[in-house]
């Protein structure tokens, strides 16, 4: 067997390289309707205070706290528009929830505590000044930073913008990742295969996990084993994408040129990885944009994504957070492991009654079978230097589900 020149470095020590080398992407401008998901460059600061004017939190009547007896009800005030009322001693306005105070008015009684009858009012519980009532800026002062720099807009921040009139902001793009898989072998999934021939499954798996990490997929196709057409597609993909995500085409065989090509045309900084699977996972650098090269076999695929793939593409989105949580827990059954590697077996997790979590390993966990990530909600992480887990072994899980 000839030897690797590329040396067998840890699985931490390539994940430093890679969130060493990745930068955010530049911030764009996007409308606030367009911007779930994505994570802001700026501080957003309110320029006006909310609500703008005192305002009813109930359906009741405005009113002066301090009067005692039945009072005259003097008009009505909805939401939307400011009545010419003023109330003074002895008088009322109907006011609906969310409707400006009339002036003079200093609380507001519930509908459910009064008693009306031929226009008076008669107060069937205690009111105290400032009842009921919204104060000016009590939500949001005119000059709050209401959101930070490197917040994730979901749903609320959403609403915070819209309700300060903020309708662009300054956001991290989703990062667009170009994905090819490489081989002769490979046919799209509605061709039959010839003899020798496999349907590509490696290239919508990887997609789709591009998407759900907030990435957008760009298509560059099955590449055949030959120089001239892996340039043409990469050439291609530097142009529609951000970074470049390949398939197959990096162990030692001679159709392996994904490395090689790396390496002559740009920078590579490794080649190997001390873990299972995904040992041949590289990663380089090529005219500025990251360069992700995962192995043929669809589980090495998926798993290095999950340890090198998708901490890039969030820190290229803005995000601080950049890892799947982590959590002990307690194997179900004896687990079978070399210690020459690290390795990441696909499992299920569930919390027991006691709050503590227990790992079922999903059956075989050949690289090849794509059928041990079904259902697995969890990588258990099996470190080298240790041989076999007994049941009852306490590990760690990358969490994923």
């Amino acid at each position: 067997m000839p030897e690797s020149p590329y040396p067998m470095i840890p699985v931490s020590e390539a994940i430093d390289i890679i969130l060493r080398e990745v930068k955010s992407l530049s911030p764009v401008d996007a409308a606030f309707s367009d911007a779930l998901g994505l994570v802001l460059a700026e501080d957003i600061f309110a320029a006006e205070p909310l609500p703008p004017f005192p305002a009813s939190v109930v359906d009741g009547y405005a009113l002066i706290a301090g009067d005692t007896g039945s009072r005259q009800i003097i008009g009505n005030q909805t939401a939307g528009y400011v009545a010419d009322l003023q109330v003074k001693p002895g008088q009322a306005a109907r006011v609906t929830t969310g409707a400006p105070i009339p002036s003079g008015a200093d609380a507001v009684v519930m509908v459910e505590d009064t008693a009306e009858r031929d226009d008076r009012l008669e107060l069937t519980a205690p009111i105290a000044s400032g009842d009921n009532i919204r104060q000016t800026g009590v939500d949001i002062a005119a000059g709050q930073r209401v959101l930070s720099a490197g917040t994730v807009l979901g749903p609320p921040e959403i609403g915070v913008l819209a309700t300060i009139g903020h309708v662009t902001a300054r956001v991290y793009p989703h990062p667009r990742i170009g994905v090819m898989s490489t081989g002769d072998e490979l046919v799209p999934p509605e061709q039959t295969p010839k003899a020798g021939q496999i349907r590509d499954a490696n290239r919508f798996a990887l997609m789709g996990v591009i998407e759900q990490a907030g990435g957008i997929p760009v298509d560059l196709g099955i590449v055949p084993d030959r120089q001239g057409g892996l340039a043409q597609t990469i050439g291609r993909g530097l142009i529609e994408a951000d970074a470049l995500l390949t398939s197959g085409g990096v162990s030692m065989g001679q159709l392996d040129l994904v490395k090689p090509w790396l390496a002559e045309h740009g920078a590579l900084f490794f080649g190997r990885v001390n873990t299972k699977p995904g040992k041949p996972a590289t990663f380089g650098v090529l005219k500025g944009k990251p360069f992700f090269a995962m192995p043929g076999n669809p589980v090495s695929a998926l798993v290095s994504f999950e340890n090198f793939v998708r901490p890039a593409l969030l820190k290229m989105a803005g995000h601080s957070n950049l890892h799947r949580p982590r959590r002990q827990v307690i194997l179900s059954h004896k687990v079978r492991h070399s210690p020459a590697r690290t390795e990441f077996q696909r499992a299920i997790i569930t919390r027991q009654t006691d709050g503590s979590y227990t790992a079922v390993t999903t059956g075989t966990q050949a690289s090849s079978r794509l059928l041990s990530m079904l259902g697995a909600n969890a990588l258990i992480i099996l470190p080298h230097g240790q041989g076999d887990f007994s049941a009852g072994s306490v590990v760690e899980a990358l969490i994923l589900d």
